[in-house]
């Protein structure tokens, strides 16, 4: 660091090497005691200058710096998305289920979530749009899941949610945030080339990463496949968001086309040997979760799904001792994923 010279001891002792020369400094006297303690301060000033000189840098700064780091070159941090779905009130008939309606999943950590349209009950039951009282992940609740009303109505109608809320995305992360930063820098966009149609497509909340295909149905033709925040296919709506947001801003003359990457399952069958006290639902559960954390890390950047790594996968996992007959999609080979495709937990069997 720059400052790391500049200790509490070697400030003190330039402060009494400046003071003259006929006065006592030894240890204890009035000039080193009424050194030391502005030493000290000073020596902290040095080590908050280290600190100031690592939040001007992308790489070493964080939270509301890299934010302004980021805004000098135009670029913003993407904001939560709120989960939506759809709520079924249960019901007198009549009964009104004005806007605003909020409701919750119950339990420790309860999820919030409001109508955004009124309804009515009608032959027993009424649905009506909502969307998570919060944005991030933590709105994307299964089916079933939404149990309690507040309000005027708790105790009189009943509600649940017939299909899962979907669409929540947490706010950019520092790592994300900062790779889009330094790919504006290293990555120069303009006037529509490759690297301008990765980046406005990047630009929008949920969409991580995008290939560009330039020319790939003629002259003239650009096609952008996309990758959600999970590395996973977007939602059809998503993809349109991002659509008619480059239609906004391309060139004027380009043909842009706008899809969602091709996703392919990666389903693995195996024989496990299960370490004492554990169940077969834990080793599935957790075996999917080490598959879902590896693929992510070949979305866009590896194509091999590597028959090695997913026996590490199954190796490592809490419940597992040991394996036999493993398979990926039925063989025993690495599976190499095509170009605009991406590789998704399938069925652990």
């Amino acid at each position: 660091m720059a400052y790391e010279a500049q200790t509490q001891s070697a400030i003190l002792q330039r402060m009494l090497a400046a003071s003259p020369a006929d006065i006592d400094k030894r240890q204890g006297s009035v000039t080193y005691d009424l050194l030391s303690p502005a030493s000290i301060e000073l020596a902290l000033a040095y080590i908050e200058l280290d600190q100031v000189l690592k939040l001007g840098f992308a790489d070493t700064t964080y939270g509301p710096y890299l934010d302004l780091r980021c805004s000098e070159i135009g670029i913003e941090r993407k904001p939560a998305v709120q989960a939506s779905g759809r709520l079924t009130f249960t019901g007198a008939n009549g009964t009104l289920i004005p806007k605003g309606t909020e409701v919750s999943t119950g339990g420790n950590t309860p999820v919030y979530f409001i109508t955004v349209e009124e309804c009515s009950i009608s032959g027993g039951t009424a649905a009506a749009a909502a969307i998570a009282k919060l944005g991030g992940v933590s709105g994307n609740v299964p089916a079933g899941a939404v149990q309690l009303i507040f309000g005027p109505l708790s105790g009189v109608v009943k509600v649940s949610n017939p299909a899962a809320f979907n669409g929540g995305v947490d706010t950019e992360t520092d790592a994300d945030l900062l790779v889009r930063y330094t790919e504006r820098l290293r990555r120069p966009a303009t006037s529509g080339n490759a690297n301008q149609y990765r980046q406005w497509a990047m630009e929008l909340a949920g969409i991580s990463d995008a290939k560009v295909y330039p020319v790939w149905n003629g002259n003239g033709t650009v096609k952008v496949v996309l990758l959600d925040a999970q590395k996973r296919a977007p939602s059809p709506s998503k993809v349109a968001e991002v659509a008619s947001y480059i239609e906004a801003v391309r060139p004027v003359g380009a043909q842009v086309t706008v899809a969602p990457a091709t996703e392919i399952a990666i389903n693995v069958n195996g024989t496990y040997t299960l370490k004492p006290g554990s169940t077969l639902a834990e080793a599935r559960t957790q075996i999917a979760s080490g598959l879902a954390e590896y693929l992510k890390t070949l979305a866009f950047s590896d194509p091999i799904v590597r028959y090695s790594q997913i026996a590490n996968v199954v190796l490592n996992t809490d419940a597992v001792a040991d394996y036999a007959s493993l398979t990926l999609n039925g063989g025993t080979t690495n599976i190499t994923v095509a170009d605009g495709s991406v590789a998704v937990p399938g069925t652990i069997t």
